[in-house]
């Protein structure tokens, strides 16, 4: 076993990072950039990304990978260069990290739809998968976390990919909106199906992220426990953005947040960290209400 599934089996809270794309945007990343790129160009700015989370106490920080699979990188012009810029982020997290804490390889959705809703075959989507996950791991990452999914079937590719290129535990999140009959990912998945499904793709930690208010979040991880004895991360939006003056403004502050977190714990939820607009702050204010 992991260590880091060890210290979960032992009890332990742990607490994870919180945005990576609102922290590059707000150190030079342009409107429409790629984020992965900067690994290479913008080494700096990227260490001390994970070096501010870690100093906020974050027990494990995500690799600036989210968007690192072949399909996204050929967008910017980038698919060549797969295994060097995820390679890259991983070092550079792992450079940052003290010793006995965590490096997450992040690994987005694709952007592409499998076969019949789209252009991809299963074995080209998992090859793609596979690149990520072989990249990640060449630079150092203790394990992956396969985030804001929606298809079942993408992220089951996703797992099976991770699990047989290399060793490493997997972490496995969807995305859910509320709608009038409940929560749903844009596939129609409900938060107990993903504890149940994710669990039989191989998944050894599972959850929730991004997407939704931190009170629908607390359900929607209540719903899943209910479904699973998986552990559980949750990754939360500093609330629902709105925009203000011209400028994408999230509105839940830490303390506002770090508030609710206790009932996340209640809920089920073994890990929890920010997702987009959370910041340093937010997980310092996390570990405050989680420690206490």
């Amino acid at each position: 076993m992991s260590l880091l599934l060890e210290r979960i089996h032992q009890g332990e809270i742990l607490v994870s990072d919180g945005a990576t794309g609102t922290y590059l945007q707000a150190n030079g990343l342009e409107p429409g950039g790629c984020p992965e790129e900067f690994n290479a160009s913008h080494p700096e700015v990227v260490r001390q990304m994970a070096a501010n989370y870690f100093e906020a106490g974050s027990d494990m920080v995500e690799t600036n990978s989210f968007g690192g699979s072949r399909y996204m990188l050929q967008k910017y012009g980038h698919g060549k260069r797969v295994e060097e810029l995820n390679r890259l982020g991983a070092e550079l997290a792992r450079d940052a990290a003290p010793a006995g804490k965590f490096v997450l390889g992040s690994i987005g959705p694709t952007g592409e739809f499998l076969e019949p809703n789209g252009p991809a075959t299963e074995s080209e989507m998992y090859g793609v998968f596979a690149e990520q996950a072989r990249g990640l791991a060449a630079g150092g990452v203790d394990a992956f976390c396969i985030e804001t999914m929606s298809d079942m079937a993408e992220i089951s590719l996703a797992i099976r990919a991770a699990k047989e290129n290399t060793e490493l535990p997997v972490i496995a999140t969807l995305t859910f909106d509320r709608g009038p009959r409940g929560f749903f990912t844009m596939f129609g998945i409900t938060p107990e199906a993903a504890g149940e499904q994710l669990s039989e793709a191989g998944a050894d930690i599972v959850g929730s992220n991004c997407g939704i208010a931190i009170d629908d979040m607390t359900e929607i991880i209540s719903h899943m426990r209910k479904a699973t004895d998986r552990p559980i991360l949750t990754h939360v939006n500093a609330g629902l953005p709105k925009i203000e003056d011209g400028i994408i403004v999230y509105p839940d502050t830490p303390e506002f947040m770090a508030e609710r977190m206790s009932k996340m714990v209640e809920a089920g939820a073994n890990i929890i960290g920010g997702c987009c607009g959370t910041g340093p702050d937010h997980v310092r204010a996390f570990v405050q209400a989680v420690r206490l």
